[in-house]
């Protein structure tokens, strides 16, 4: 479940993000109250098996039943993980368009919110993990290859700290950098594993360790360059640093 608002002194308007039919919104009637149907179920981030109704109403669904499947409770037990798994959850829900199928990325969000919940990787590696593999997903994954301008191999740059221009979505050389604003600076060892983990094996990639330097840099890039090139900064991700502080 991404997201649940208030509708009425009873309702809910819940939005989930299913496996076969993408993003829907739906109204749970009398969820407030209900001691039987959806008692305790409706938890941001749990996964469920639902049954909708087409309603009247324009592209809004009618919860019928729902069963928890797996509550992740330890995520909403801590408040930092509640904030990771939020401005995930929030990136999702700005990007989809309803009724579209993207079975990559709900793979991907249930991945990381079960290895959240359980606690062997830190969040914030899982939220490198998640940042660069959803936007490599909906099409707008960084170029870590080579400049952007003149096509020079990250390997072949003589530079170990390497400029990241935010506007062309790319590393940029030494001799292509001047005059390039909204720098980012990345280590070539940052590089290399923000790389293997955007396209390696998901298990594996989880278990990745990053030393306190990538770890940074990372987290400070792709806050930076998600919303960057969504056009919109999430207010879970200004929550979420004012934890971190």
């Amino acid at each position: 479940m991404l997201r649940r608002i208030d509708f009425g002194d009873y309702d809910l308007i819940v939005t989930f993000f299913t496996l076969n039919k993408g993003k829907i919104s739906a109204i749970a009637k009398s969820a407030k109250k209900s001691t039987k149907r959806f008692a305790g179920i409706l938890e941001l981030f749990s996964v469920l098996d639902v049954v909708c109704s087409i309603g009247r109403g324009k592209g809004l669904f009618i919860l019928q039943e729902a069963t928890l499947k797996n509550a992740f409770p330890n995520i909403r037990s801590k408040i930092i993980k509640t904030a990771y798994a939020s401005y995930w959850a929030e990136l999702i829900n700005q990007w989809m368009e309803e009724g579209q199928k993207q079975v990559q990325l709900f793979h991907l969000f249930r991945h990381v919110l079960r290895e959240l919940d359980l606690g062997h990787t830190s969040e914030e590696a899982l939220s490198i993990l998640f940042q660069i593999r959803f936007m490599t997903i909906v099409g707008l994954g960084p170029n870590l290859k080579q400049c952007s301008i003149c096509r020079t191999e990250m390997g072949k740059m003589k530079e170990t700290r390497i400029k990241f221009d935010l506007s062309k979505g790319g590393i940029i050389c030494g001799g292509c950098a001047s005059g390039v604003l909204q720098k980012i600076f990345l280590s070539k060892g940052t590089i290399k594993h923000l790389l293997w983990i955007q396209r390696g094996d998901l298990t594996r990639a989880v278990r990745i360790r990053f030393a306190s330097q990538a770890l940074m840099e990372s987290l400070e890039f792709l806050e930076a360059f998600v919303p960057y090139h969504l056009g919109k900064e999430p207010r879970s991700l200004k929550f979420l640093r004012q934890i971190r502080k």
